[in-house]
């Protein structure tokens, strides 16, 4: 008669060959694939979460920046790659903008990526023209309200994050104000300071410098807690509007069909990674955002966001092209 076995024998046999394959995993030097160019927020968060990773594995990590058709090329190329785990995609809320702003996209945003990590978020900072008579965000609230489609407010292009921003605090505010958009978040933060413009929702490590300088006014951040960066400047909580929310994350993500035990193993990678940078993190202005720890919260926080930003973009007026 066989011996029976049992069953948490038989389990963890069946679980071996899996746990094998996570715990030799990467075997080869990984890729990031940044659809940015270097430089900005996202490629230096890549970079610095690929520089500990591999100095945790005790190999390199590729970063290569993929630019083109906004973040579409690099973000193709992160879809099409091997669902291994080798390729990793470090995007930004960019990549839940773009489905309301190109109507044929060479792949799906939301049913073509799981989510890896998410080391944080760049908070984003109102920032006014300072010789306009407001000098906190209600007093500047009562200007625009006084005068409905008198104000104008910059953005670094149509459906940029700083766009974004802009349309999350006139609806917060429930204020009326012209959309003048440039090429970039430079040139408009330059027509704040000459006073094309009267306001820009600016993310905190590129508003800095023109508010110590005294170029431009800070109001409010929006977010939930101070930045290190700036903390004399209040959250729009505490200036007295608690729905207004501007913040641009980054996160990881690889192919869908990639093996959830691979997704685990990078997860655990960028966490220790996020840790050992946290000084760099930090000095960007990117604060961590712990209820999105897992891979399956990654996953579903992206996923929300897109199916957020879609109605919101449409009430503006944006239509994919």
């Amino acid at each position: 008669m066989p011996r029976r076995r049992p069953l948490g024998g038989l389990l963890l046999t069946l679980a071996l060959p899996r746990l094998a394959r996570a715990q030799g995993f990467p075997d080869r030097p990984l890729r990031f694939i940044v659809p940015f160019a270097p430089g900005g927020s996202t490629d230096v968060t890549g970079r610095v979460l690929a520089e500990a990773v591999g100095s945790t594995l005790g190999q390199t990590v590729v970063v290569e920046n993929r630019t083109g058709a906004g973040l579409v090329v690099g973000t193709e190329v992160a879809a099409r790659a091997e669902p291994d785990g080798q390729t990793v995609l470090v995007t930004s809320n960019s990549h839940a903008i773009v489905p309301s702003l190109v109507a044929k996209l060479p792949y799906d945003p939301v049913t073509d990526f799981a989510g890896v990590f998410i080391p944080g978020a760049l908070p984003q900072t109102v920032v006014i023209n300072p010789k306009l008579p407001a000098r906190t965000l209600g007093e500047f609230i009562a200007l625009l309200k006084a005068e409905p489609g008198r104000y104008a407010y910059a953005s670094g292009g149509i459906g940029s994050a700083i766009h974004l921003g802009s349309l999350n605090f006139l609806a917060a505010a429930g204020v009326e104000m012209l959309h003048v958009p440039y090429r970039g978040g430079g040139p408009a933060m330059m027509s704040v300071i000459t006073g094309e413009t009267a306001m820009m929702i600016d993310p905190v490590a590129s508003s800095a410098p023109h508010i110590r300088a005294g170029t431009v006014r800070a109001l409010a951040l929006g977010a939930a807690n101070r930045s290190a960066i700036l903390p004399e400047v209040p959250t729009a909580a505490e200036a007295g509007l608690p729905a207004f929310r501007a913040e641009a994350w980054i996160a990881l993500l690889v192919p869908a069909r990639t093996p959830s035990e691979r997704i685990a193993r990078l997860n655990a990678l960028c966490t220790e990674a996020a840790q050992q940078g946290a000084a760099k993190l930090a000095a960007i202005g990117l604060q961590p955002m712990p209820d999105v720890a897992t891979p399956a919260q990654v996953t579903a926080f992206v996923r929300a966001d897109i199916a957020r930003l879609g109605p919101l973009l449409q009430a503006a007026g944006i239509r994919p092209e």
